[in-house]
């Protein structure tokens, strides 16, 4: 059986240990067997090695730099990563190596929960397909992002909030490698329930999914 390993904490805004049950709950309906863990000290632990997934949720806080390079060498070695919103895409905001990993990190959400559109770029990739583009209330992530990440989704910027960004398309979701690990980032889900949107938590299921070590 495969197993993941999810890591929670950080910021409470976004629901961490309530949003950890959920993930927990697809995976476990997925196949996995699952482990829970809310210190990053998880991160420094030999049996990163052996996992097949590991899902961070652990927005803003701090990584010590043997725990990084630890995560970062696991998934080097082939072990999934993914993750969302900013459990993943801004955690450990001084750890460039964390974010060299992840292919992005947040750097504003202008105008804060708003209604806005995600657009559906790769269609024929296996994690979107049958999901058109969809309306979407949350917070809009600007984000400072790689451009080796393969790009499956954007959403473009209105400038009604900061209008010298009109305009701007931003990646949402997207995948990459990192060493022979698998990466895979969704943006979306601020609080426990934007998982009831269904594009958005069959998204992440599959990604997920994608992103596992067989």
């Amino acid at each position: 059986m495969r197993e993941a390993l999810i890591v929670w904490g950080g910021w409470n805004g976004h629901e961490p240990e309530q949003c950890a049950s959920i993930i927990a709950g697809i995976l476990r309906e997925e196949g996995f067997q699952v482990h829970l863990e809310n210190s990053t000290r998880a991160f420094a632990s030999p049996r990163l090695h052996t996992m097949s997934l590991i899902v961070p949720i652990f927005t803003m806080s701090k990584i010590e730099k043997d725990e990084a390079a630890n995560l970062s060498q696991a998934v080097r070695e082939g072990t999934g990563l993914a993750g969302y919103h900013g459990g993943m895409g801004d955690a450990f905001r001084d750890a460039v190596e964390y974010q060299f990993m992840c292919g992005g990190q947040w750097v504003a959400h202008p105008g804060n929960i708003i209604d806005y559109r995600v657009n559906i770029t790769r269609p024929d990739d296996p994690v979107m397909e049958g999901i058109r583009d969809f309306d979407y209330r949350s917070e809009q992530y600007y984000m400072h992002v790689d451009p080796s990440n393969e790009v499956l989704a954007t959403t473009t910027f209105s400038g009604e909030h900061a209008p010298w960004i009109e305009g701007v398309v931003m990646p949402v979701v997207w995948k990459r490698r990192h060493g022979q690990g698998r990466v895979f980032y969704s943006s979306l889900g601020h609080v426990a329930k934007e998982f009831e949107v269904p594009e958005m938590r069959t998204i992440i299921r599959r990604g997920m999914g994608w992103a596992a070590r067989p």
